[in-house]
Protein backbone atom coordinates (compact mmCIF):
# COMPACT_ATOMS: atom_id res chain seq x y z
CA UNK A 1 0.00 0.00 0.00
CA UNK A 2 1.04 3.59 -1.16
CA UNK A 3 2.46 5.54 1.98
CA UNK A 4 -0.18 8.38 2.39
CA UNK A 5 0.79 12.38 2.07
CA UNK A 6 -0.29 15.16 3.17
CA UNK A 7 -3.00 16.47 0.85
CA UNK A 8 -3.00 20.08 -0.39
CA UNK A 9 -5.11 19.84 -2.85
CA UNK A 10 -6.70 22.82 -5.61
CA UNK A 11 -9.30 25.14 -5.12
CA UNK A 12 -10.74 26.60 -8.28
CA UNK A 13 -14.29 28.59 -9.07
CA UNK A 14 -16.58 27.14 -11.40
CA UNK A 15 -19.92 28.03 -12.58
CA UNK A 16 -22.38 25.75 -12.30
CA UNK A 17 -25.89 25.25 -14.86
CA UNK A 18 -27.88 28.15 -12.89
CA UNK A 19 -25.15 30.07 -13.15
CA UNK A 20 -24.07 30.13 -9.68
CA UNK A 21 -20.06 30.29 -9.10
CA UNK A 22 -18.58 28.38 -6.51
CA UNK A 23 -15.50 27.26 -4.95
CA UNK A 24 -14.79 23.65 -5.57
CA UNK A 25 -12.11 22.24 -3.33
CA UNK A 26 -10.30 19.02 -5.05
CA UNK A 27 -7.70 16.56 -3.68
CA UNK A 28 -6.73 12.42 -4.42
CA UNK A 29 -7.85 9.99 -2.01
CA UNK A 30 -5.58 6.97 -1.19
CA UNK A 31 -8.25 4.06 -0.52
CA UNK A 32 -7.31 0.87 1.72
CA UNK A 33 -6.91 -0.90 -1.79
CA UNK A 34 -3.97 1.43 -2.52
CA UNK A 35 -6.09 2.85 -5.20
CA UNK A 36 -6.10 6.80 -5.20
CA UNK A 37 -9.11 8.60 -5.93
CA UNK A 38 -10.30 12.17 -7.26
CA UNK A 39 -12.67 13.83 -4.71
CA UNK A 40 -13.99 17.33 -4.77
CA UNK A 41 -16.55 19.00 -2.22
CA UNK A 42 -17.64 22.71 -2.45
CA UNK A 43 -16.60 25.49 -0.48
CA UNK A 44 -18.87 27.98 -0.90
CA UNK A 45 -20.02 30.19 -3.44
CA UNK A 46 -18.74 33.36 -4.77
CA UNK A 47 -21.13 35.60 -2.48
CA UNK A 48 -20.03 34.00 0.29
CA UNK A 49 -16.16 34.04 -0.15
CA UNK A 50 -15.53 36.96 -2.60
CA UNK A 51 -11.70 36.30 -2.54
CA UNK A 52 -9.41 33.38 -3.98
CA UNK A 53 -7.76 34.27 -0.54
CA UNK A 54 -10.97 34.06 1.48
CA UNK A 55 -11.95 30.79 0.17
CA UNK A 56 -8.61 28.94 0.80
CA UNK A 57 -8.95 30.38 4.56
CA UNK A 58 -12.23 28.43 4.54
CA UNK A 59 -10.69 25.15 2.64
CA UNK A 60 -7.62 25.22 5.22
CA UNK A 61 -10.70 23.35 7.14
CA UNK A 62 -10.98 20.57 4.92
CA UNK A 63 -7.33 19.91 4.30
CA UNK A 64 -7.04 19.20 8.25
CA UNK A 65 -10.12 16.67 7.91
CA UNK A 66 -8.21 15.11 4.88
CA UNK A 67 -5.21 15.27 6.66
CA UNK A 68 -5.85 14.15 10.31
CA UNK A 69 -3.73 11.20 10.01
CA UNK A 70 -0.32 13.38 8.72
CA UNK A 71 3.23 13.17 10.23
CA UNK A 72 3.64 15.09 13.72
CA UNK A 73 6.02 17.61 11.68
CA UNK A 74 2.88 18.62 9.36
CA UNK A 75 0.59 18.96 12.64
CA UNK A 76 2.48 21.15 14.09
CA UNK A 77 2.10 23.91 11.44
CA UNK A 78 -1.58 23.98 12.12
CA UNK A 79 -2.08 27.51 12.76
CA UNK A 80 -5.04 29.27 15.44
CA UNK A 81 -6.53 30.40 12.36
CA UNK A 82 -7.12 26.76 10.61
CA UNK A 83 -8.01 25.16 14.17
CA UNK A 84 -11.09 28.03 14.29
CA UNK A 85 -12.10 27.29 10.68
CA UNK A 86 -12.30 23.17 11.13
CA UNK A 87 -14.10 24.43 14.52
CA UNK A 88 -16.73 26.32 12.65
CA UNK A 89 -17.67 23.45 10.24
CA UNK A 90 -17.79 20.75 13.01
CA UNK A 91 -18.86 22.44 15.72
CA UNK A 92 -20.60 25.54 14.28
CA UNK A 93 -22.48 23.98 11.65
CA UNK A 94 -25.49 26.46 11.36
CA UNK A 95 -23.64 29.75 11.25
CA UNK A 96 -20.02 27.79 9.01
CA UNK A 97 -22.05 25.24 6.78
CA UNK A 98 -25.75 28.42 6.37
CA UNK A 99 -27.87 26.15 4.59
CA UNK A 100 -26.05 23.23 3.67
CA UNK A 101 -27.22 19.93 4.52
CA UNK A 102 -25.93 17.05 6.63
CA UNK A 103 -23.30 18.88 8.49
CA UNK A 104 -20.63 17.11 10.12
CA UNK A 105 -22.05 18.09 13.67
CA UNK A 106 -23.67 15.22 15.40
CA UNK A 107 -27.57 16.93 16.07
CA UNK A 108 -27.46 15.36 19.90
CA UNK A 109 -23.84 17.66 20.96
CA UNK A 110 -25.08 20.44 18.63
CA UNK A 111 -25.01 24.11 20.36
CA UNK A 112 -28.37 25.94 19.59
CA UNK A 113 -28.17 28.61 17.00
CA UNK A 114 -27.83 31.51 19.34
CA UNK A 115 -24.72 29.56 20.96
CA UNK A 116 -23.27 29.57 17.64
CA UNK A 117 -23.97 32.63 16.76
CA UNK A 118 -22.10 33.98 20.31
CA UNK A 119 -19.48 32.02 19.70
CA UNK A 120 -18.90 32.81 15.73
CA UNK A 121 -19.19 36.73 17.43
CA UNK A 122 -16.44 36.21 19.90
CA UNK A 123 -14.24 34.60 17.16
CA UNK A 124 -14.23 37.21 14.53
CA UNK A 125 -14.11 39.94 17.01
CA UNK A 126 -11.28 38.93 19.43
CA UNK A 127 -9.60 35.51 19.02
CA UNK A 128 -8.44 35.80 15.58
CA UNK A 129 -7.81 39.64 15.26
CA UNK A 130 -4.88 38.41 17.96
CA UNK A 131 -4.05 34.91 17.63
CA UNK A 132 -4.82 33.51 13.95
CA UNK A 133 -1.14 33.57 13.11
CA UNK A 134 -0.32 31.47 15.93
CA UNK A 135 0.64 27.80 15.52
CA UNK A 136 -1.20 25.69 18.23
CA UNK A 137 2.32 24.92 19.61
CA UNK A 138 2.67 28.47 19.72
CA UNK A 139 0.21 29.98 22.19
CA UNK A 140 0.92 29.89 26.09
CA UNK A 141 -0.96 30.35 29.19
CA UNK A 142 0.51 33.38 30.74
CA UNK A 143 0.75 35.01 27.65
CA UNK A 144 -2.98 34.61 26.91
CA UNK A 145 -3.90 35.60 30.61
CA UNK A 146 -1.87 38.80 30.17
CA UNK A 147 -3.92 39.37 26.83
CA UNK A 148 -7.20 39.14 28.57
CA UNK A 149 -6.18 41.46 30.97
CA UNK A 150 -6.18 44.11 28.10
CA UNK A 151 -9.30 43.74 26.97
CA UNK A 152 -11.96 46.44 27.29
CA UNK A 153 -14.54 43.80 28.60
CA UNK A 154 -16.54 42.72 31.67
CA UNK A 155 -14.89 39.87 33.60
CA UNK A 156 -17.50 37.40 32.97
CA UNK A 157 -17.03 38.36 29.01
CA UNK A 158 -13.38 37.47 29.38
CA UNK A 159 -13.85 34.40 30.89
CA UNK A 160 -16.31 33.62 27.83
CA UNK A 161 -13.30 34.12 25.84
CA UNK A 162 -11.18 32.01 27.40
CA UNK A 163 -13.34 29.34 27.68
CA UNK A 164 -13.60 29.43 24.15
CA UNK A 165 -10.11 29.29 23.55
CA UNK A 166 -10.36 26.52 26.00
CA UNK A 167 -12.94 24.39 23.72
CA UNK A 168 -10.86 25.14 20.79
CA UNK A 169 -7.75 22.94 22.14
CA UNK A 170 -9.83 20.67 23.33
CA UNK A 171 -11.36 20.38 19.33
CA UNK A 172 -7.85 19.72 18.47
CA UNK A 173 -7.17 17.25 20.89
CA UNK A 174 -10.01 15.33 19.81
CA UNK A 175 -8.18 15.69 16.63
CA UNK A 176 -5.33 14.74 17.21
CA UNK A 177 -3.54 18.00 16.26
CA UNK A 178 -3.00 18.88 19.93
CA UNK A 179 -1.41 16.95 23.06
CA UNK A 180 -2.32 20.02 25.53
CA UNK A 181 -5.05 22.58 26.44
CA UNK A 182 -2.56 25.52 27.43
CA UNK A 183 -5.58 27.62 28.14
CA UNK A 184 -6.46 25.56 31.29
CA UNK A 185 -3.80 27.06 32.88
CA UNK A 186 -5.08 30.64 31.96
CA UNK A 187 -7.14 32.49 35.05
CA UNK A 188 -9.63 34.82 34.88
CA UNK A 189 -12.52 35.54 37.10
CA UNK A 190 -15.88 35.64 35.89
CA UNK A 191 -17.28 37.45 39.01
CA UNK A 192 -19.81 39.77 37.83
CA UNK A 193 -18.56 43.80 38.37
CA UNK A 194 -22.13 44.72 38.81
CA UNK A 195 -25.52 43.93 39.72
CA UNK A 196 -28.02 43.33 36.50
CA UNK A 197 -30.57 46.26 36.60
CA UNK A 198 -34.17 45.07 37.60
CA UNK A 199 -37.26 47.47 37.82
CA UNK A 200 -38.91 47.79 40.73
CA UNK A 201 -43.20 47.09 40.52
CA UNK A 202 -43.65 50.71 40.65
CA UNK A 203 -41.14 51.24 37.45
CA UNK A 204 -42.81 48.00 35.72
CA UNK A 205 -45.98 48.99 36.13
CA UNK A 206 -45.78 52.76 34.54
CA UNK A 207 -43.85 51.44 31.81
CA UNK A 208 -46.57 48.99 30.80
CA UNK A 209 -48.85 51.89 30.71
CA UNK A 210 -45.97 53.71 28.48
CA UNK A 211 -46.02 51.10 25.61
CA UNK A 212 -48.72 50.78 22.93
CA UNK A 213 -50.01 47.45 22.16
CA UNK A 214 -49.44 44.49 20.76
CA UNK A 215 -45.93 45.44 22.89
CA UNK A 216 -47.56 46.01 26.50
CA UNK A 217 -49.04 42.60 26.33
CA UNK A 218 -45.72 41.12 25.01
CA UNK A 219 -43.41 43.42 27.98
CA UNK A 220 -46.77 41.94 30.54
CA UNK A 221 -45.90 38.51 29.19
CA UNK A 222 -42.13 38.42 30.04
CA UNK A 223 -42.21 39.88 32.96
CA UNK A 224 -44.82 38.28 34.38
CA UNK A 225 -43.58 34.68 33.21
CA UNK A 226 -39.50 35.46 32.66
CA UNK A 227 -39.40 34.27 29.33
CA UNK A 228 -36.61 34.19 27.11
CA UNK A 229 -36.93 36.88 24.69
CA UNK A 230 -36.35 34.23 21.85
CA UNK A 231 -39.06 32.07 23.44
CA UNK A 232 -41.26 35.11 23.73
CA UNK A 233 -41.27 35.74 19.70
CA UNK A 234 -41.17 32.04 19.22
CA UNK A 235 -44.38 31.52 20.33
CA UNK A 236 -47.65 30.22 18.06
CA UNK A 237 -50.84 30.20 18.95
CA UNK A 238 -50.64 26.84 19.20
CA UNK A 239 -48.43 27.19 21.87
CA UNK A 240 -50.95 28.96 24.03
CA UNK A 241 -53.48 26.73 25.58
CA UNK A 242 -56.31 28.64 26.98
CA UNK A 243 -58.38 25.71 27.97
CA UNK A 244 -56.21 24.66 30.18
CA UNK A 245 -54.03 27.90 30.87
CA UNK A 246 -50.65 26.79 29.90
CA UNK A 247 -48.31 28.06 27.84
CA UNK A 248 -45.78 25.27 25.80
CA UNK A 249 -42.78 26.03 24.96
CA UNK A 250 -41.67 24.45 21.35
CA UNK A 251 -39.10 26.53 20.10
CA UNK A 252 -36.78 29.75 20.25
CA UNK A 253 -36.28 32.80 17.68
CA UNK A 254 -33.15 34.01 17.44
CA UNK A 255 -32.10 36.71 14.51
CA UNK A 256 -35.18 34.63 12.53
CA UNK A 257 -33.48 31.70 13.18
CA UNK A 258 -35.76 29.05 14.45
CA UNK A 259 -34.32 26.34 17.07
CA UNK A 260 -35.26 24.26 20.26
CA UNK A 261 -35.08 25.95 23.34
CA UNK A 262 -32.21 26.61 25.20
CA UNK A 263 -32.21 23.44 27.34
CA UNK A 264 -34.57 20.27 28.25
CA UNK A 265 -35.17 22.77 31.69
CA UNK A 266 -36.73 25.29 29.13
CA UNK A 267 -38.84 22.92 27.59
CA UNK A 268 -41.28 22.97 30.55
CA UNK A 269 -44.47 24.72 30.26
CA UNK A 270 -45.60 27.61 32.19
CA UNK A 271 -48.77 28.42 33.74
CA UNK A 272 -50.54 31.12 32.62
CA UNK A 273 -52.93 33.35 35.45
CA UNK A 274 -56.19 34.15 33.74
CA UNK A 275 -55.62 37.70 33.86
CA UNK A 276 -52.35 37.32 31.45
CA UNK A 277 -54.68 34.89 29.84
CA UNK A 278 -57.43 37.53 28.76
CA UNK A 279 -54.61 40.31 27.69
CA UNK A 280 -53.43 37.19 25.46
CA UNK A 281 -57.01 36.58 24.44
CA UNK A 282 -57.89 40.59 23.59
CA UNK A 283 -54.66 40.63 21.53
CA UNK A 284 -55.78 37.39 19.56
CA UNK A 285 -58.94 39.24 18.25
CA UNK A 286 -57.36 41.93 17.35
CA UNK A 287 -54.57 40.41 15.00
CA UNK A 288 -55.24 39.45 11.38
CA UNK A 289 -52.66 36.48 12.40
CA UNK A 290 -54.61 34.04 14.68
CA UNK A 291 -54.47 30.25 13.41
CA UNK A 292 -52.86 28.10 15.81
CA UNK A 293 -49.79 28.08 13.08
CA UNK A 294 -49.22 31.86 13.10
CA UNK A 295 -46.94 33.71 15.33
CA UNK A 296 -48.22 35.29 18.11
CA UNK A 297 -46.20 38.48 17.52
CA UNK A 298 -46.42 38.20 13.91
CA UNK A 299 -44.54 40.83 11.98
CA UNK A 300 -46.74 42.83 9.44
CA UNK A 301 -43.95 44.08 7.55
CA UNK A 302 -43.35 40.09 6.61
CA UNK A 303 -46.96 39.39 5.85
CA UNK A 304 -47.21 37.50 9.70
CA UNK A 305 -44.33 34.81 8.10
CA UNK A 306 -41.60 35.89 10.89
CA UNK A 307 -42.02 37.05 14.21
CA UNK A 308 -40.95 41.09 15.21
CA UNK A 309 -37.07 41.58 16.06
CA UNK A 310 -36.50 42.00 19.24
CA UNK A 311 -34.36 44.82 18.60
CA UNK A 312 -37.24 46.78 16.68
CA UNK A 313 -39.47 46.52 19.48
CA UNK A 314 -37.17 47.58 22.10
CA UNK A 315 -35.51 50.63 20.10
CA UNK A 316 -39.01 52.43 18.25
CA UNK A 317 -41.40 51.33 21.48
CA UNK A 318 -39.33 49.92 24.98
CA UNK A 319 -36.80 52.36 25.07
CA UNK A 320 -38.75 55.82 24.41
CA UNK A 321 -41.46 54.20 26.92
CA UNK A 322 -38.62 53.98 29.38
CA UNK A 323 -37.30 57.37 28.84
CA UNK A 324 -40.64 59.26 28.67
CA UNK A 325 -41.52 57.93 32.12
CA UNK A 326 -38.34 59.05 33.46
CA UNK A 327 -36.54 55.42 33.74
CA UNK A 328 -32.58 55.92 33.27
CA UNK A 329 -31.43 52.40 34.31
CA UNK A 330 -29.82 50.24 31.60
CA UNK A 331 -32.48 47.90 30.43
CA UNK A 332 -32.93 45.32 27.83
CA UNK A 333 -35.14 42.00 27.35
CA UNK A 334 -33.13 39.95 29.59
CA UNK A 335 -34.03 42.78 32.44
CA UNK A 336 -37.39 41.41 32.74
CA UNK A 337 -36.72 37.80 33.32
CA UNK A 338 -34.12 39.23 36.31
CA UNK A 339 -37.24 41.31 37.71
CA UNK A 340 -39.27 38.53 37.81
CA UNK A 341 -37.12 36.32 39.59
CA UNK A 342 -36.29 39.06 42.10
CA UNK A 343 -40.10 39.60 42.37
CA UNK A 344 -40.34 36.09 42.78
CA UNK A 345 -37.99 36.20 45.50
CA UNK A 346 -38.90 39.19 47.32
CA UNK A 347 -42.55 37.61 47.67
CA UNK A 348 -40.61 34.58 49.40
CA UNK A 349 -41.32 31.76 46.83
CA UNK A 350 -39.45 28.42 47.05
CA UNK A 351 -36.69 28.62 45.74
CA UNK A 352 -37.32 25.67 43.93
CA UNK A 353 -40.25 27.32 42.56
CA UNK A 354 -38.04 29.67 41.40
CA UNK A 355 -36.12 27.69 39.37
CA UNK A 356 -38.91 25.84 37.68
CA UNK A 357 -40.65 29.04 36.35
CA UNK A 358 -37.71 30.46 35.41
CA UNK A 359 -37.10 27.04 33.75
CA UNK A 360 -33.18 26.70 34.83
CA UNK A 361 -31.22 23.37 34.59
CA UNK A 362 -29.40 23.00 37.58
CA UNK A 363 -26.71 19.71 37.69
CA UNK A 364 -26.97 19.55 41.73
CA UNK A 365 -30.53 18.38 41.54
CA UNK A 366 -31.48 15.56 39.79
CA UNK A 367 -34.31 16.08 37.28
CA UNK A 368 -37.69 14.66 37.30
CA UNK A 369 -37.97 12.53 34.05
CA UNK A 370 -41.71 12.55 33.77
CA UNK A 371 -43.61 15.12 31.85
CA UNK A 372 -44.53 17.10 34.74
CA UNK A 373 -47.85 19.33 35.24
CA UNK A 374 -47.77 23.07 36.62
CA UNK A 375 -48.60 22.59 40.61
CA UNK A 376 -50.83 24.95 42.18
CA UNK A 377 -47.85 26.65 43.91
CA UNK A 378 -46.12 27.52 40.92
CA UNK A 379 -49.29 29.65 39.97
CA UNK A 380 -50.42 30.96 42.81
CA UNK A 381 -46.56 32.45 43.06
CA UNK A 382 -47.22 33.96 39.70
CA UNK A 383 -50.80 34.91 40.41
CA UNK A 384 -49.19 37.58 42.61
CA UNK A 385 -46.97 38.75 40.56
CA UNK A 386 -49.43 39.08 37.64
CA UNK A 387 -51.53 41.07 39.88
CA UNK A 388 -48.61 43.30 40.69
CA UNK A 389 -48.45 44.17 37.11
CA UNK A 390 -52.23 44.48 36.47
CA UNK A 391 -52.54 48.58 36.71
CA UNK A 392 -50.27 49.06 34.04
CA UNK A 393 -51.74 46.32 31.24
CA UNK A 394 -54.91 47.47 32.19
CA UNK A 395 -58.44 45.14 31.65
CA UNK A 396 -58.89 46.79 27.54
CA UNK A 397 -57.24 46.76 24.77
CA UNK A 398 -55.93 50.48 23.57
Amino acid sequence: MRRATYQRGCLRSITRKNGTTVWEYRWRELQQDGIVKRRAVIVGTLADYKTESSAQAAADALRLTINHRSTQQLIRDVSVEKLVNHYRQHELPLIFCKKEKGSPSDDEQRKSYATQDTYEGYLRKWILPRWKRYSLSDVKAVEVEAWLKTLPLARGTRAKIRNIMSALYSHAIRWEWAERNPITSVRQSAKRERVPEILTVQELVELLGAIPEPFRTAVFLDGSSGLRVGELLGLKWQDVDFDHNLIHIRRSVVKQRIGPPKTEASQKPIPMDPELANSLWLWKQETPYRAPADWVYASPAKKGKQPYWPNSIYRVYIKPAAERIGITKSIGWHTFRHTFGTLLNANSENPKVIQELLRHANLRVTMDTYVQAVSDEKRNAQKKVVRMLLPGIGRNMT
